[in-house]
């Protein structure tokens, strides 16, 4: 039997945030709705303990809801039982989107597919007020969920019948196993990752007393670099006359002066002509306030004003700066015209790095390096901070647990995406001091991550059956060594960690704009190195135009409705042409296929998932079950490609390795395999 369901919960606000969990204390479960296929509605109320429920779910064959892994965990954090297949209507739309980035709530979806959702206007500015569903009349709740049921049923229906035809009959096997994998993915919801509140309260001093430290330097260079103009480092704007010594005469008309193409020289002209040097400047006491920024104007009798209006002169700030006529700021320039037309005198993350490595290994310009390198640190010390201490910290729930809510829907290539808050941002790398909070729930149990070796380069060799791929693959060739020897040999000294940021970045349409020389001589190497990668892009490229869409070797599709071929010979969404068919078969095929695997031989085991992050997948283990544990990923490690060939039916003949650690927690942890 076919089953729509819908739940319909409380809202707690905390933190200036709403939680919708079931795992926050005051959210209560208010009303579940269930639709049989021939159109019979059920609802089950709080009132009567939701009784005839579990007999309903007992006789499902299937389950459908739109977002159904949210209804999942309510019910199962309920005491409701369901482990059978699901069909998720929001995800299945996703799929047949096509990687084109649409509103997947049930209202858009209904409407794209010219159904009616009948919903009454007046429920939604419930809503907007702020009303929870315990405090709108239950009448119109109940006709709200009913709506709702039927939409979703109607809509999962439109959707098999769509999968059913020739042109979209290659995504059935994505919606499959995108259906078992948010099944999977609702388990790991509910289930949690322990954290230890203590560590984390360490880590965050950690944080700020780094950012103090941080913070004094740059109070140091600022005062050097500008004199005593008051600089606030958190505007892009004024961090920017600091980086390149000049502001736009002309904000609103700056990057229409460009043209991405244009001359050096005109470049540089244009540069001069439309925007104004800054100068270091010195504060002295302003005159007409005396330097307390107020007038201080007294009535005809001479008794002052109670409320001082602000001195116009300094702007209520006490003093006036005045020009030295020095040069201030750094006196970088844009690498070019491209770049200014794109993003003006842009101070965004990829282009402070490349303006720092441009001056890595200039002896000369050693603050340069420096400033640029604080700004970065303190911009990440920020994004620690505010998005994994504090989200974490608001999103632990009374079990010390953070409930890590993984969604497949957010990007355009089904790579998982995170919610409350994101871990999928967590920096890469062995050394994130965050990662040590998250402990095992077990007494003596311990966290393993195992993780892909370069998969996504692995599956572009496949892909492409790029010969030398193949060769290097084969021969354990260690990649992220052999780049840094390339930039290293063509002057500048990398290590193979700095090197890793580059290794695969030409698969996905990178080139070597805006690098070094070194770093650009890479990126010639690549494409000149392996050849028949540059063939499957030019081969990806003609099907796009052929088709308006790619299918990749999984099966999965991604539309491309407006792309053509300019005169020049290149084609308009290169980037997306090149990058999608590797990232979503490696991250959104391969590694949630190999997910569900290792999900199944945990099934009837005490140990767990707790995290996927990218291309790794970490697990508590109960202290009982280490051996086990480490068996089932030895095999499936050994049965990988056979895995993938059976499910996709393909000749996958590139091996796939997993890499394992294990620990006390999830940072300090040890190579086993």
């Amino acid at each position: 039997m076919k089953l729509t369901i819908d739940v319909e919960n409380t809202i707690t606000k905390r933190d200036d945030r709403k939680h919708l969990d079931p795992f926050e204390p005051t959210n209560r479960l208010v009303l579940v709705g269930a639709k049989k296929e021939d159109n019979t509605y059920y609802l089950f109320d709080e009132k009567n303990d939701f009784a005839g429920l579990q007999e309903l779910l007992d006789q499902a064959t299937i389950l459908i809801g739109h977002n159904i892994a949210y209804d999942l965990v309510w019910l199962w954090e309920c005491g409701f039982k369901y482990d059978g297949p699901v069909f998720d209507t929001m995800l299945a739309e996703y799929v047949l989107q096509r990687g084109i980035k649409e509103p997947l709530s049930l209202e858009a979806c209904a409407e794209r597919n010219k159904l009616d959702t009948k919903k009454q206007d007046t429920l939604k500015e419930y809503f907007k007020k702020g009303l929870n569903v315990d405090e709108i009349p239950r009448v119109e709740l109940i006709e709200y969920l009913q709506a709702d049921l039927r939409a979703t049923q109607e809509l999962s229906q439109k959707q098999i019948l769509k999968l059913n035809t020739e042109e979209y009959s290659s995504l059935m096997r994505t919606v499959e196993l995108t259906n078992r994998v948010a099944f999977i993915l609702a388990k790991i919801y509910q289930t949690g990752f322990s954290v230890d509140l203590s560590k984390l309260e360490e880590v965050k001093k950690e944080f700020v007393n780094e950012k103090k430290t941080i913070e004094n330097k740059l109070k140091v260079m600022v005062k050097e670099l500008m004199g005593d103009m008051p600089i606030n480092l958190n505007s892009p704007e004024q961090l920017s006359w600091i980086i390149y010594s000049r502001k736009p005469k002309d904000k609103t008309m700056w990057t229409h002066c460009f043209d991405r193409y244009m001359a050096k020289d005109l470049f540089n002209r244009t540069i001069k002509d439309n925007s104004d040097i800054v100068y270091k400047t010195k504060a002295v006491h302003c005159g007409f306030c005396k330097g307390y920024g107020k007038e201080y104007k007294v009535r005809k009798d001479g008794v002052p004003y109670a409320k001082q209006p602000t001195c116009k002169k300094c702007d209520g700030l006490g003093y006036l700066q005045i020009s030295t006529n020095e040069i201030a700021g750094l006196k970088l320039s844009p690498p070019s015209s491209k770049w200014v037309s794109a993003n003006g005198f842009s101070v965004n993350k990829v282009y402070l790095e490349i303006l720092k490595e441009n001056v890595k290994h200039n002896k000369s310009a050693k603050h340069i390096h420096d400033f640029l390198s604080n700004i970065e640190r303190l911009s990440a010390l920020d994004t620690y901070l505010s998005s994994f201490v504090e989200g974490i910290s608001s999103y632990v729930k009374n079990d010390n647990k953070l409930h890590v809510r993984l969604l497949q829907h957010r990007t355009a290539t089904g790579r998982f995406s995170g919610a409350d808050p994101n871990m999928q941002n967590m920096p890469r790398g062995g050394t994130f001091p965050v990662k040590k909070v998250f402990v095992s729930r077990f007494k003596g149990g311990k966290i393993l991550e195992t993780d892909f070796a370069q998969l996504e380069f692995r599956t572009a060799a496949y892909l492409s059956q790029d010969k030398v791929a193949m060769n290097e693959i084969k021969n354990n060739f260690d990649v992220h060594s052999y780049t840094a020897n390339i930039i290293t040999s063509a002057g500048q000294k990398t290590s193979r960690q700095d090197a890793k940021a580059h290794t695969f970045a030409p698969l996905y349409g990178a080139t070597g704009f805006g690098r070094s020389k070194a770093e650009a001589k890479y990126y010639t190497h690549f494409t000149e190195k392996y050849k028949g990668i540059g063939v499957w892009h030019t081969r990806l490229a003609k099907e796009a135009i052929t088709e308006k869409r790619i299918t990749t070797e999984s099966g999965r599709q991604f539309s491309f409705p407006n792309v053509r071929r300019f005169p020049s010979g290149k084609v308009s969404n290169a980037t997306q042409i090149k990058n999608y068919p590797v990232q979503s078969f490696a991250t959104a095929d391969i590694v949630p296929l190999i997910l569900t695997k290792i999900y199944e031989r945990l099934e009837n085991m005490k140990s767990c998932i707790v995290n996927t992050v990218h291309d790794s997948i970490v697990i508590d283990i109960h202290p009982e079950e280490e051996k086990q544990i480490l068996y089932i990923i030895k095999d499936i490690n050994n049965n990988m490609t056979n895995i993938i060939n059976t499910f996709y039916n393909i000749d996958f003949n590139i091996p796939l390795l997993l890499e394992s650690k294990i620990g006390s927690n999830w940072l300090d942890t040890k190579e086993i395999m």
